[in-house]
């Protein structure tokens, strides 16, 4: 009974974009944390089928901005106009007739996240090759309004300190070392900042990046804050030495002041907090997890340190 209601809904939600297409299958997509992921396979009147992504934002994205859904989909139109690798916007709903919450329908891209490639050096070339693309892309004639700034949420974050500490991951001692340069002015250049560039979020294809998802975590500001958050995760994934070489890479083709990535990596080392638990599959990724944000940590007090 389930599975023919949602079949009714998708049957429905192609209707509102394709009416003269069938719907042939719905199935889910593995991997969404924030997001409810959906592909659906269509024949269309020509008789060819085409896959499409649906996609439905999940509760703690929509309280933290009721329009992530419409500005998710402006931003895959303006990534895609700028010639960046990602899914192309098809059609967006906002009535919440089919769904009680809005949802974006994408081109499908053929492609499969990768965690064990065949050449780490060549993995971690590719990905800092295409964060590199996201920091450059030219959005200078771009309207980008609707996004947040990363300086506004800096001042949330580190403006005000929580009622909690989540001293499992040592956060009072990270924020006393935010809050002792804190205002801080910035330090480089604004650009575009896709906000959460890990394995996850990146599809290959052949050995190349076929496309970058999940945008909702975009905002504008220094790309090194972008560029921390992936060395975490690069790091908790292969290692202290991968993440070294991912960030050579990356700086390589930069032309930026990274005097101050340490004080990015500690800004990105908040992420987690009350949050390993709901991000890992099992213990065994938890403590993984655990384990590599301790050495992060740990190694952007120790590039601080050496500074005195």
């Amino acid at each position: 009974m389930a599975e023919s209601t949602q079949h009714r809904k998708f049957q429905r939600l192609v209707q509102k974009f394709e009416p003269q297409s069938k719907l042939i299958r719905v199935w889910s997509l593995k991997g969404g944390v924030s997001a409810q992921t959906t592909t659906i396979e269509i024949r269309q009147p020509d008789g060819q089928s085409k896959k499409l992504v649906v996609r439905r934002h999940g509760p703690g994205d929509l309280e933290r901005n009721s329009n992530i859904t419409t500005d998710e989909f402006r931003l895959l139109r303006i990534t895609g106009e700028s010639g960046l690798p990602t899914p192309t916007p098809y059609y967006l709903d906002t009535s919440c007739e089919i769904f009680p919450t809005p949802y974006l329908v994408l081109d499908y891209v053929d492609g499969d996240t990768e965690f064990a490639p065949p050449s780490l050096d060549d993995f971690l070339l590719e990905s800092a090759t295409q964060l590199s693309r996201i920091h450059r892309a030219d959005i200078s004639n771009a309207d980008l309004s609707f996004l947040p700034t990363l300086q506004y949420r800096c001042a949330e974050k580190i403006g005000t300190r929580p009622a909690k500490l989540d001293e499992s991951i040592g956060e009072g001692r990270i924020r006393e070392a935010l809050e002792s340069v804190w205002p801080w002015t910035p330090w480089n250049e604004a650009a575009l900042m896709h906000g959460d560039f890990w394995p996850g979020n990146i599809l290959w294809k052949d050995g190349r990046v076929a496309a970058v998802i999940d945008w909702e975590d975009a905002e504008l500001g220094d790309p090194l804050a972008d560029l921390a958050i992936s060395r975490l995760e690069i790091l908790t994934a292969f290692g202290i030495d991968a993440m070294k070489i991912f960030t050579e890479r990356y700086e390589s083709m930069m032309s930026l002041d990274f005097t101050n990535l340490p004080i990015w990596d500690l800004y990105a080392a908040l992420r987690p907090a009350f949050r390993f638990a709901d991000w890992a599959e099992d213990d065994v990724a938890e403590r993984a997890m655990r384990e590599g944000h301790r050495l992060f940590v740990a190694q952007a007090f120790e590039t601080l340190s050496a500074r005195h």
